[in-house]
């Protein structure tokens, strides 16, 4: 499960990556009940399914036969997860005649008496007669997955013009359970076949192959797929619609893409690199790609990022992107995404977590992947950036430093998709490699996979294979990192002992409860090299005196970058500039551009460092150094803005065009006017956008001509940006623009139209759209409360309401209070 745009959301208003902001003691958080991995009873053995839909209804009419078998003990009787059904019959059958068998149906559960006790390890079979109504169930979803009905039915009455009518399914975490009766748990697995009869102008998906497909005199079509390999109940997924599948092969494998018509041209383009992540990654594993297949598809309204099925990952249509959206198209919002599913066909379905309180060896280890494909595919320094900005982004939310990466305390399984599950596990698997070595780490990982494959593990089996591979005791790791709560916090302080010939470095541990121990290399660079010492951290204090002849250019504590820590580096700016020149890793020139960052315009030093990070050859240092520039201040604005011409005349990276753009719009300077015009003719979305506000900055008048000629065709950016265009300058006329602009966007774009929204409103006195307005910033701030928007938005409302007549401050008031009063 991948969840970026809700992530974004999260931390939209989080605190800074950098500020040291402790997290709550961890033994002052209190601890919800104990949560257990579900207790076997029965086992799946195998699932078979004959689905078909009403279309009308929003409803399933399934037949079901389970095969199960006692796990342990002899029983009489079987209890399945069946949420929101209605239950026609329940039969045994398989072993003569037919028995109807007694049950209870509770809306959540099915109680079945079997017709004689069954000993352990004999297989019986029930046949169940249901109707799914997902859309009737009242259920709560996650930040990961925003909904929990298990299947969806996307326009299926065709009432909105221009939308797919669509079906799919989402299973984690226990929703397959809405669509067939089960045991919706982690630790069960089941081989299946499904039988799906669907219009026969729509095409299928589900796990493993598509075995036989029938045409029926009705105008309907029969496919079945079988899985023959067993996985756990919530990776079963099926899909129907209009899609073209654009066919490639790894191996001898198939390897499909399905998408809408209108996107099928671009299959390759989206999807044209799984074919090597699967060869990258069976290699890199020791362990080849265990499935039969592996299809990506992409649907409408989807309720998160995307989703691991087993051989047949679902994706939110996000990653539906045309040639011009693909010039924009950033790794995390996309490729990284790919390379996450696929790497849960290992971790999270070949080998499945026990209970959700071990999610991190399902999570973790796809966040951990994406780093490891951009470093193999575009660089060391890709694969460091995107670690980074993972660790930045758990780093950023204190709140999330009060839990234990396992935890078996939690108030709802949903709880556990979060920052530490993913990012915070992510970076921990960093950790770990850099402490073994590249050979150990994945023999571990090899061994793992290999002795736990087609069942269940917790992080205590992960430590045992990296233990037997590297005959060491990982329990001090393990202990701090996957049970205990919490990060590093650590001051750092240097001092040259020139009597002894000595660097003697001070760090201190500052964070409440236990004191991590930290092992790290630390490089003494002396005559423009670095040499290396291996030190560990274990006190809250320690001092580390290592031989210098001479008082050192850098000491370069964590050389490596990995350590997950809140570090307070007091070493002089000079060395960071330094450290910026000379030190080899991404990470090293990223702290040097975030300490010049930190100090005032005036520092001319700070400012001749991102200067000179403005053509880094990290795209990434280049957009960071350039939002470090404080262009409200006049002299920086002077010395900068030629720099920022310069660099954009030679910039590849279109997003970094955009941001160049939108600084040289701060600066406001009407010589730049042409090249705004000039921008406006780019094929990327996002340099025309920013072009369009840069446009706005210094001739306002042309630039809502533009906007207007803009319309037909805007997507996404550039109609953020003509939005705030008609915000600044537009009348009464473009509000309905505005409004259905912002009605289709999706979450982030909504967020990045929020100012425009309230500037309309604010600056026009028409009750229309004032009324209009406060609607949708109300829905907002109430659908995202748990992201923290609401006090934000509340505060747009307030400056909404100033100069208002008394009955529009009353529309006004009355949606502050709704907001209020749902917090």
């Amino acid at each position: 499960m991948n969840k970026p745009f809700l992530l974004a959301l999260g931390l939209l208003f989080a605190t800074p990556a950098l500020a040291q902001q402790g997290p709550a003691r961890p033994d002052s958080v209190a601890l919800a009940a104990y949560r257990a991995s579900r207790t076997k009873i029965n086992s799946l053995v195998h699932t078979k399914l004959d689905v078909r839909f009403d279309y009308a209804k929003r409803q399933l009419i399934g037949k079901e036969w389970l095969t199960l078998q006692p796990h342990a003990y002899p029983t009489d009787s079987l209890r399945l997860d069946a949420k929101g059904m209605d239950i026609g019959s329940v039969t045994m059958v398989g072993q003569g005649d037919a028995k109807a068998l007694t049950f209870k149906n509770t809306g959540q559960e099915l109680h079945i008496q079997l017709d004689k006790t069954y000993p352990a390890g004999q297989d019986y079979t029930v046949y169940i007669e249901y109707v799914a109504k997902p859309d009737e169930l009242k259920v709560k979803g996650s930040a990961a997955i925003t909904d929990a009905k298990g299947l969806y039915f996307i326009n299926p009455d065709s009432s909105v013009a221009g939308k797919p009518v669509q079906i799919w399914t989402q299973g984690e975490t226990e929703a397959s359970s809405v669509w067939f009766p089960t045991i919706d748990a982690t630790n069960q697995k089941t081989t299946q076949e499904i039988a799906m009869t669907v219009p026969a102008k729509y095409v299928t998906l589900s796990n493993g192959a598509l075995a036989s497909q029938k045409t029926n005199a009705d105008g309907t079509r029969t496919d079945t797929w079988k899985m023959e390999l067993p996985h756990a109940p919530y990776l079963f997924m099926m899909a129907v619609g209009d899609f073209r599948i654009t066919k490639d092969i790894w191996r001898g494998k198939e390897v499909n893409y399905y998408l809408e018509p209108k996107y099928a041209p671009f299959a390759k383009q989206i999807f044209g690199n799984t074919p090597e992540m699967l060869e990258f990654f069976s290699k890199k594993l020791g362990v080849d790609y265990p499935w039969n297949k592996y299809s990506q598809i992409v649907v409408r309204d989807y309720v998160s990022g995307a989703m691991e099925n087993t051989t047949a990952t679902l994706h939110g249509d996000f990653l539906h992107k045309d040639a011009r959206e693909a010039l924009d198209a950033e790794y995390d919002r996309g490729e990284s995404v790919i390379a996450h599913e696929l790497f849960h066909q290992w971790f999270g379905d070949l080998v499945t977590a026990e209970s959700w309180s071990n999610l991190t060896v399902n999570e973790s280890f796809a966040d951990f992947s994406e780093a490891l494909w951009a470093e193999h595919k575009y660089g060391q320094e890709a694969g460091d950036a995107h670690a980074y900005q993972n660790m930045r982004n758990y780093l950023r939310s204190p709140r999330d430093a009060q839990k234990n990466l396992v935890r078996f305390h939690y108030t709802d399984k949903e709880d556990m998709f979060d920052l530490v599950s993913y990012q915070k596990g992510g970076q921990i698997l960093n950790m770990l490699r850099n402490h073994l070595g590249e050979e150990v780490f994945f023999k571990g990982l090899q061994k793992y996979l290999t002795d736990n494959k087609f069942g269940t593990a917790e992080a205590h089996q992960l430590r045992l294979a990296f233990e037997a591979v590297s005959g060491q005791d990982l329990n001090w790791f393990f202990n701090q990192w996957y049970f205990g709560a919490g990060h590093p916090m650590v001051s750092i302080d240097y001092n040259y002992d020139q009597l002894n010939k000595e660097q003697v470095i001070t760090i201190k541990q500052t964070q409440p409860g236990q004191m991590f121990e930290l092992p790290m290399a630390i490089d003494v660079y002396q005559n423009g090299k670095p040499t290396r010492h291996n030190v560990v951290l274990r006190k809250a204090t320690e001092i580390i005196r290592l031989p210098a002849a001479s008082q050192p250019e850098l000491v370069n504590v964590d050389a490596d970058k990995v350590t997950l820590w809140q570090k307070q580096d007091n070493k002089p700016f000079g060395q960071f500039a330094y450290q910026y020149r000379n030190a080899p890793r991404y990470v090293d020139r990223r702290e040097a551009v975030a300490a010049a960052a930190a100090l005032p315009p005036t520092d001319a030093a700070a400012r001749q460092l991102l200067f000179a990070a403005l053509s880094d050859k990290s795209e990434f240092i280049r957009r960071a150094a350039l939002g470090s520039l404080k262009l409200d201040d006049k002299a920086v604005a002077r010395a900068a803005a030629p720099l920022i011409r310069k660099q954009l005349a030679q910039e590849k990276n279109t997003n970094n065009q955009a941001a160049m753009l939108q600084a040289l719009a701060a600066v406001s300077d009407k010589k730049d006017e042409k090249l705004f015009a000039r921008s406006l003719n780019s094929q990327s979305y996002a340099v025309q956008a920013a072009a369009l506000q840069g446009l706005a900055a210094v001739q306002p008048k042309q630039a809502l001509a533009r906007a207007k000629a803009l319309e037909a065709g805007a997507k996404a950016d550039v109609a953020a940006a003509i939005a705030s265009v008609y915000a600044e300058a537009g009348d009464a006329s473009n509000w309905s623009y505005v409004r259905n602009q912002f009605d289709a966007a999706g979450p982030q774009t909504q967020f990045q139209m929020l100012e425009s929204l309230v500037g309309f409103m604010a600056r026009l006195s028409d009750p229309t759209i004032l009324r209009e307005g406060v609607d949708r910033l109300q829905k907002m701030a109430i659908q995202y409360k748990q992201y923290g928007v609401a006090e934000p938005i509340l505060a747009m409302l307030a400056k909404v309401k100033q100069g208002k007549p008394a009955d529009q401050q009353a529309v006004v008031q009355a949606a502050e209070e709704a907001i209020k009063a749902a917090q």
